[in-house]
């Protein structure tokens, strides 16, 4: 049974996603104090999360940060913070999904449902023969049983978007994942090192593009 963990301090609005989602036979824990997220989340390993951004004691922006420091369970944001700007930091700290009150509990339960559909078929994805091959340890890289030439920082890149296929990275996350000095890097930069790899995977793979750009916001890996 999938687990679903709910982070919201409206507690009669938590009580009724729960009904919903129990009812799709989803087991649901609900936590209404950001302080005490963190910690069930290591000891549970929930599913999906349901993460509020205004919380007491801890809001869910910085608990999504936190959060994506040692696990890549998939994080629906639900807030009635619509501006364009609390979408794009939901973004830029590792978000997948975003949820905007009011809503309907059905709705709820469809988007929930639809990301575990997604985190299933990854997880076969991942049980199935792959036309990108990525070695960490010999430092290699292969589409179709071709090997590529690779710099380290397309590999890196590559390596970083490989890990969470269908995940929206944004430039300023692939800075941090292959950058650990803290120097400071350009977008262009980043831009830059991504054209040279998708023309490479693109002459190994001519009939798909693995590495596809998201406009305004950045990249994923597609496969």
């Amino acid at each position: 049974m999938n687990s679903i963990l709910i982070v919201e301090d409206e507690i009669k609005l938590a009580n009724l996603l729960q009904d919903y989602l129990r009812l799709e036979n989803l087991d649901t824990h609900i936590i209404s104090d950001g302080a005490l997220v963190v910690d069930w989340v290591k000891e549970n390993k929930p599913d999906v999360i349901l993460l509020d951004i205004m919380l007491p004691n801890k809001d869910g922006l910085t608990l999504c940060k936190e959060i994506r420091q040692f696990s890549m369970v998939p994080i629906a944001m639900v807030t009635a913070r619509v501006e364009e700007i609390d979408r794009l930091l939901g973004l830029e700290i590792g978000a997948d999904d975003y949820i905007c009150k009011p809503y309907s509990p059905k709705e709820v339960v469809a988007r929930v449902k639809a990301i575990i559909r997604r985190q299933s078929a990854l997880n076969q994805q991942e049980l199935t023969p792959s036309i990108l091959e990525i070695d960490e340890q010999k430092f290699t890289v292969a589409v179709k049983g071709n090997k590529l030439e690779l710099t380290a920082i397309e590999f890196n890149l590559l390596n970083a978007l490989a890990k969470s296929p269908g995940r929206i990275f944004s430039r300023n996350q692939l800075i941090d994942t292959i950058y650990s000095d803290n120097r400071i890097v350009s977008d262009r930069t980043i831009d830059s090192h991504i054209k040279k790899l998708r023309k490479k995977l693109n002459q190994a793979s001519p009939e798909q593009e693995i590495v596809q750009s998201v406009y305004g916001v950045g990249y994923k890996l597609e496969i």
